[in-house]
């Protein structure tokens, strides 16, 4: 099969041991170092995926999509169109009317600052899947003027309750410039663990037309809370139905609600893809110090291919072959490596805790308690491209210092 000089002559050079253990050595060390840091970070990165999946989903799965509300006055009467209107948009999978206060939840000297959501509980199950986190009681016993409370794990812990008991809500208002706290007894029908420690630890429900009082709303909701067929699509359809309705009315989505837990994401997975990339341009320059010392041990094979005729820029090339190979095979062997870890997390990392003993994640401490993957596409494109980029890089000054030697110089002793 036909090659070309240069790819021949690179690929002996790069299997040559003759007088390069060394070399070789180098070589070696320097796929190996592509090829774990290549792994590593498709791993890394995979497992950050999964994380952020799962809050996301946790998150949804208590929240709407978007929200459409009246802070000061609530909404009007004719809400119920307005619900309607929703509704009928091929985006919106579900709406419910909700009111949300900022208050204090106390149970004798015990006093936690909470967020209280007023719902409906046969309009919430639309929107939300607060009904499956519940694990003592149900939400379903939250009626109108009943007076009853859901809280949360962590804050009802906090407070030292337990369904039956009674506690206080004080909700401050303000009325003709002043602060007029109101004070309400509710007792504990139920507690949930959605296993978000800012809803388990500060959130508690309530039926609506309760909560609407304590507003001073006169039993109407403060806004809709919309579900969408797609998440994703929340701020893109929050900005056509604000333009559609308009008004008084004001709108929020999820992404801008949560917006710095998925930024300190965001910037954990750029920080931590940094520090790992680390390892391939420590890869790197062991490719530029093996191909140098190829270049140093072949001087005399160099000046001699120049005397039969072979032009400077196809030697670098001899060179530039070698550094393109030992990149191209790091980088492949790292992305199957990182796909076949990545995928198989589920596997390994149960077994890692069997073999040695410990749990890398434990339940008293931790909510999710198995390492979840999420294997991006883009990523694992991107990651190995970047490492056959280094090392391209790392071959530019050995290929031009090869291409420099001149043949009487390197001969003369010869």
């Amino acid at each position: 099969m036909f090659q070309p000089l240069e790819f021949f002559i690179g690929l002996r050079y790069l299997r040559s041991r003759r007088r390069r253990g060394m070399v070789s050595f180098m070589s070696t060390a320097s796929l190996m170092s592509i090829m774990l840091g290549v792994a590593s970070l498709i791993v890394i990165l995979s497992v950050m995926n999964g994380f952020e999946a799962e809050l996301r989903t946790r998150l949804l799965s208590m929240n709407a999509h978007l929200t459409v509300s009246n802070h000061q006055a609530g909404l009007t009467e004719d809400w119920p169109i307005l619900k309607s209107r929703l509704t009928a948009e091929p985006e919106v999978a579900g709406a419910a009317p909700y009111v949300l206060l900022e208050g204090m939840v106390a149970s004798g000297l015990d006093l936690r600052p909470a967020l209280i959501r007023g719902i409906v509980p046969s309009e919430e199950r639309e929107i939300s899947d607060l009904s499956r986190f519940v694990t003592v009681g149900s939400i379903d016993l939250l009626e109108p003027g009943s007076r009853r409370i859901v809280l949360g794990r962590l804050l009802a812990l906090n407070l030292g309750v337990d369904v039956g008991q009674r506690v206080n809500v004080l909700v401050p208002r303000i009325q003709n410039g002043r602060p007029t706290p109101r004070l309400a007894a509710f007792v504990v029908a139920g507690i949930f663990e959605a296993g978000i420690v800012d809803n388990d630890a500060n959130l508690a429900l309530v039926h609506m037309q309760d909560a609407s009082v304590l507003q001073g709303l006169d039993g109407l909701p403060e806004g809709l809370a919309v579900r969408l067929t797609d998440a994703m699509l929340a701020p893109d359809f929050q900005q056509r139905i604000q333009a559609a309705l308009g008004g008084d009315l004001g709108f929020s989505n999820w992404t801008e609600e949560h917006a710095s837990i998925f930024r300190a994401i965001k910037i954990e997975k750029v920080m931590m893809t940094i520090i790992l990339l680390f390892i391939v341009a420590v890869a790197a320059f062991n490719i530029v110090a093996s191909l140098m010392m190829v270049v140093i041990d072949k001087e005399t094979d160099i000046a001699i291919l120049r005397t039969c005729g072979i032009e400077p820029r196809h030697v670098s090339r001899i060179f530039f072959v070698q550094g393109s190979i030992i990149g191209l095979v790091g980088a492949t062997a790292g992305m199957l490596l990182g796909l076949l870890l990545a995928a198989n997390v589920g596997t390994i990392v149960p077994w890692l805790e069997m073999t040695f003993g410990f749990q890398i994640m434990p339940g008293d401490l931790y909510y999710v308690t198995a390492i979840p993957s999420e294997i991006d596409a883009f990523q694992v494109t991107l990651i190995p491209l970047l490492a056959f980029s280094f090392a391209l890089l790392a071959t530019v000054y050995p290929a031009r210092r090869a291409a420099t030697i001149a043949p009487a110089q390197a001969l003369r002793y010869d």
